[in-house]
């Protein structure tokens, strides 16, 4: 799923080529995409862009008479800039927005169509699909030790809510504890202060370091490599291969659709965590699947 440094290269390159240019058309294959019906589709149409915005996962597109076009694009979910519309076949684009100087299409690999588009006015049509989550970028410390700590959950768990923080999913939250050397499954309330001022600094670090270098792999075009699994990552997607910090074999708990990827020197004092027993202590901490985990409201 894109998470916050892909999601804001996609608002970048997005607001470039549309800001200021005119949606002549939407073009929207089957029913499924659509989790909105008013305001219609059609609003947006003959309408300016006069912003692109990131709202958590969600990629935000403001018109004229504070209208957005939002899309969440889930796990397969791929954007695309092309100077001509394409055909909406069977096997084509799930969507595609028409503007006078190209056309952003929407992409979904698979059967299992998750992508979600929906039409909303306002701020409030907005915060209404926000989560609630903090922007680590934005925050202070204590604000971020407050949320981290509101409940007791596993550091895993709480960096992946979308109510507790913004746009960080499966892959950088591997990531992020990887650079704080915590391990995924230590408790937010547990915590002594030394480790959340790390777990802070990482956080911050990781998403900063990531959204430059996919940045730079755009170098100016439209994001079209965007993926869970990059290169240059520490443990996310690494399994079997060496830790780059200390050469450990990179370890992963499963528990449902889930896959936590560690290093078990740098990260759990040279323990391994068991998939059995961590299913005991992830089943009530974990949503099963990522709808569950996307559609957690906010508190």
């Amino acid at each position: 799923m894109p998470e916050l440094p892909d999601v804001t290269v996609y608002v970048e390159a997005i607001a470039e080529r549309a800001l200021g240019h005119k949606l002549v058309r939407a073009l929207i294959r089957g029913p499924f995409l659509l989790r909105s019906v008013a305001p219609p589709v059609t609003a947006v149409e003959g309408k300016t862009v006069r912003e692109v915005r990131r709202v958590g996962k969600r990629i935000a597109i403001g018109f004229e008479q504070d209208l957005w076009l939002v899309l969440h694009l889930m796990i397969a979910g791929r954007l695309h800039w092309r100077d001509s519309t394409p055909k909406l076949s069977a096997r084509g684009p799930l969507a595609a927005f028409e503007f006078d100087n190209g056309t952003l299409t929407l992409t979904e690999a698979g059967t299992q169509h998750r992508a979600a588009l929906n039409i909303v006015a306002g701020d409030a049509g907005l915060w209404a699909l926000d989560a609630g989550g903090i922007d680590v970028l934005n925050v202070s410390l204590a604000e971020f030790a407050t949320v981290l700590q509101s409940a007791n959950h596993t550091l895993k768990r709480a960096l992946t809510d979308p109510r507790l923080f913004s746009g960080i999913g499966n892959a950088y939250s591997d990531e992020i504890l990887h650079r704080a050397m915590l391990s995924p499954v230590a408790l937010t309330q547990k915590l002594p202060p030394e480790a959340i001022e790390r777990l802070y600094r990482a956080t911050r670090e990781t998403l900063v370091d990531w959204t430059g270098r996919v940045r730079e792999e755009s170098r100016g075009r439209f994001p079209e490599k965007v993926t869970a699994f990059r290169q240059g990552m520490a443990v996310h997607g690494r399994y079997g291969q060496p830790c780059p910090r200390c050469g450990t074999r990179i370890q992963r708990i499963r528990y449902a659709a889930n896959e936590t990827n560690y290093c078990p020197t740098c990260q759990t004092g040279s323990k391994l965590l068991a998939d059995r027993a961590l299913s005991r202590l992830l089943r009530e901490d974990w949503p099963r699947t990522l709808e569950e985990l996307e559609a957690m409201k906010r508190r």
